[in-house]
């Protein structure tokens, strides 16, 4: 691991010296913490900005921030082209065989060629074959192709459930939801409906959040249904029919069922369904950069996905805790078109949000673009780092130079004028409202080949190399029944319900998703429902966790198998009270257990075992003394883990630049009266003072302070202002004594630098959260805070000897 990654700074490239246009062997790190105040990218084709925005994804990875890449065009798949061998064989498949052909090489030259090339390139930027291993190791790195199964499909149903309960509880929240839900919707049916006079849009918006409220989930085709004949009479002070007469309403409906079933649209409802917080993790709680390649679809396509994806990141981010570290990346490549300066296309709004609301949670959101003038400058207000790159004409310039100056840049517009217009191939103007003035920087190789935009069968390669499985939800101990195919009924099957004693309490247990599928026979099984409680303080836990368990009867001489106990599971919804139609039969119940007092001694009998046998189980982290929280994955729990370890480490970031700052000043003034006497010297001695103060900015501690220190830069203007500066030797003593002055100033420098370096080693003490080896803690119920609500005869359904 380089230092520059324990500190949370992202590598980018070089400082280049604005008077010769040369990249210096200063580094070029910007603090992940800033991109929490957003960023934007712009530059024309072939400015290297594909590949700047490729290094900051890069850098991401590497300190585990995961990200949402919306890729219009089809370059950031590249970021799955990371070959740690740099061998010819892993460039072959991916080498343009047109272009190998125009320079007249077979692929396999053509291969060799750009990994030498590859190999070249990353040397000269300090990059080892090791670094590229830590990047694929660091983060997932998925390839999805909506609409399509080129690449990993992902589906879009989610983006009509409900929502979380930040959303729900908050009425702002929950109509812009609604809002942008229905805008995206009717943009992929081609209607235009305003979302304040259009009635399409009123009733859709209706339908939406009368079925949110009432914790109804929606698809396509309960939507068409619900058009058709909507739940509720009126809307607003006005009838429904006078609002949206049923002739009308058939209409529209129509239109939305064309789009269903339209022979691509199946597409749209396969795969990973669209949930920044599973996307933006694995199961695991590894981290994960999701490419989301879209330059297979059509423009109302695309218009609709980008919409209904930062509509579901807008309802992630408010069910966050807040944090001043970056937490992950949503990343849009090429943005002409979804943010423009004039237009609403359905991605402008929650774009608009997302940069108001986003950083208190640590999303950071980075654009980029090659045409400038089809911005909205005024959302961009909130963009705290502006990379900027060669551009195309004057007109791109003009308006890059009132957006700078409307973004409190510290250079004068002359002087900005000049650098934009005099930036070559992969050099950046860096403005950072969080550092004290704009450089000039040469972004670094990436790592990653950049091949250009990949086709589908290319797309398809990847998929198919990958073999990812589809995320399987968490196994839930005791969920499933011992009893599955053993034989149900037999000579004890009855037809009707049996007659019982009024004081055996009876409830039915509905099957599983609510539908009946055939016949079903109900077996009688002993059912209790209470809650255990569960507490530690050394632990700080104090929980009562509910419970629904459920054991078979037995005719021998123990009336319940207590060995075959299992919990109901979620989806067989709320008890009911009376049988389902169309049941076969029902199974008659053992005699010794038809009365209710032997009933209360059987739920007696099953708070013991509760309290004998059941536990519950946390995750404990070692290094950051942790605990997981109720009901909280092993992943889930990694993941908190990681952005509590991010958020100490920025703390401790930050801490060091305090310290360092005041030792920093006090070293700036002690150049600065060097300076006086250097500058009498003749050109041997202002030399070696230049030499001095290139070696701070070419040191760790320099990158890392250099920007954020005060009047750090008047090093560099100092060294300008002496450089082709020739002098007469005016005394041998006078060349000693600068000469002394600069020299202790060196080893001052010297012991800063390791002094430094050995506290930033010590920032990696800990283990990685991501990998570390978690604790299990088994906490026993209580056996007087443990208590049961209901103890009763349970008829579960069964179809064919399995729980239906």
């Amino acid at each position: 691991m380089q230092n520059y990654e324990k500190l949370g700074s992202f590598y980018l490239g070089r400082l280049v010296d604005p008077a010769t246009r040369n990249a210096t062997d200063s580094l070029c790190l910007y603090d992940s913490r800033d991109l929490v105040t957003h960023a934007v990218c712009i530059g024309m084709t072939g400015s290297g900005k594909t590949g700047l925005c490729i290094d900051l994804l890069e850098e991401a990875a590497i300190d585990k921030i995961p990200a949402l890449v919306i890729d219009p065009k089809g370059d950031m798949g590249n970021l799955l082209l990371t070959f740690p061998e740099l061998s010819p064989a892993d460039f072959l498949p991916w080498v343009n065989a047109e272009e190998a052909a125009r320079k007249g090489l077979s692929p396999e030259d053509f291969a060799k060629s750009q990994a030498d090339l590859w190999r070249k390139g990353l040397a000269s930027w300090d990059q080892t074959p090791e670094r590229i291993a830590t990047l694929k190791a660091s983060a997932e790195f998925t390839l999805y192709t909506p609409g399509s199964t080129a690449g990993r499909p992902v589906s879009i149903l989610k983006s009509l459930c409900v929502p979380g309960v930040s959303v729900l509880e908050d009425a702002e929240a929950l109509n812009d939801a609604v809002g942008m839900t229905v805008t995206s919707l009717l943009s992929l049916a081609g209607i235009e409906s305003d979302p304040f006079q259009g009635r399409e849009h009123i009733l859709l918006s209706t339908l939406l959040a009368s079925a949110w409220k009432e914790g109804r989930d929606l698809d396509l085709g309960n939507l068409i249904r619900d058009i058709q004949t909507p739940p509720f009479s009126r809307i607003g002070v006005m009838d429904l029919e006078s609002f949206f007469p049923a002739k009308d309403r058939f209409a529209l409906a129509m239109r939305v069922n064309s789009l269903l079933a339209s022979p691509g649209f199946s597409l749209w409802l396969e795969g990973d369904p669209l949930d920044p917080a599973r996307l933006l993790y694995t199961p695991e709680g590894k981290p994960r950069v999701a490419i989301f390649s879209i330059a297979h679809l059509g423009e109302r396509e695309r218009q609709f996905f980008v919409s209904i994806l930062l509509n579901a990141v807008l309802g992630w981010i408010r069910g966050l805790p807040g944090t001043t570290s970056l937490r992950a990346i949503l990343y849009m490549d090429e943005i002409m078109g979804y943010f423009p300066p004039v237009a609403n296309p359905p991605s402008k709004e929650p774009l608009l949000k997302l940069l108001k609301q986003a950083r208190a949670y640590g999303l950071g959101i980075v654009l980029a673009t090659q045409n400038p003038v089809d911005l909205d400058y005024r959302g961009l207000g909130n963009v705290g780092t502006w990379f900027v790159g060669r551009l195309q004409t004057e007109r791109d310039k003009a308006r890059v130079l009132v957006a700078l100056q409307g973004a409190e840049a510290r250079l004068p517009r002359e002087e900005l004028d000049k650098v934009l217009s005099s930036l070559g191939n992969r050099i950046f103007l860096l403005h950072n409202v969080h550092d004290a003035e704009p450089v000039l920087f040469e972004s670094r190789w990436a790592m990653s080949y950049l091949c250009g935009p990949l086709t589908r069968d290319q797309i398809r390669r990847l998929q198919a190399a990958a073999e990812i499985p589809q995320a399987a939800p968490a196994p839930v101990e005791m969920q499933k029944p011992p009893m599955s195919g053993t034989n149900v009924g037999g000579d004890r099957l009855v037809p009707k319900l049996p007659v019982l004693p009024p004081d055996v309490t009876q409830v039915f247990v509905p099957p599983a998703g609510g539908a009946v599928q055939g016949p079903l026979i109900y077996r009688p099984m002993l059912l209790v429902s209470g809650s255990g409680a569960y507490s530690s303080a050394r632990l700080k836990v104090d929980e009562n966790l509910p419970f629904t368990l459920l054991w078979p009867f037995s005719d021998g001489p123990v009336p319940v198998e207590w060995d075959k106990g299992f919990e109901l599971v979620e989806g067989h919804g709320e008890l009911e009270k009376e049988p389902r139609a169309g049941v076969a039969g029902f199974e008659m119940p053992p005699s010794s257990v038809l009365s209710g007092k032997e009933l209360a001694r059987l739920g007696r009998e099953a708070l013991k075992w509760i309290v004998r046998t059941q536990r519950y189980e946390l995750f404990e982290s070692p290094s950051l003394k942790m605990v997981s929280a109720p009901g909280e994955t092993e992943g889930q729990f990694r993941i908190r883990l990681q952005q509590a370890a991010r958020e100490a480490r920025d703390a401790q970031v930050e801490k060091l630049r305090e310290k360092y700052a005041k030792r920093i000043e006090t070293l700036q003034a002690q150049i600065q009266r060097a300076e006086i006497a250097v500058e009498r010297e003749e050109q041997e001695a202002k030399q070696q003072k230049l030499q001095t103060a290139v070696s701070f900015g070419a040191t760790l501690l320099g990158a890392f302070m250099g920007r954020k220190a005060v009047q750090m830069t008047s090093l560099g203007r100092a060294t300008t202002a002496v450089r082709g500066v020739g002098r007469t030797l005016r005394a041998q003593e006078d060349v000693a004594l600068a000469g002394k002055k600069l020299a202790d100033l060196q080893e001052k420098l010297q012991e800063l630098e390791t002094e430094f370096e050995n506290e930033v080693a010590a920032l990696d003490g800990k283990a990685d959260p991501a990998s570390e080896p978690l604790e299990k803690i088994t906490i026993r119920p209580s056996a007087t805070g443990t208590v049961l609500q209901l103890v009763a005869l349970a008829w579960v359904p069964f179809r064919e000897g399995n729980l239906a």
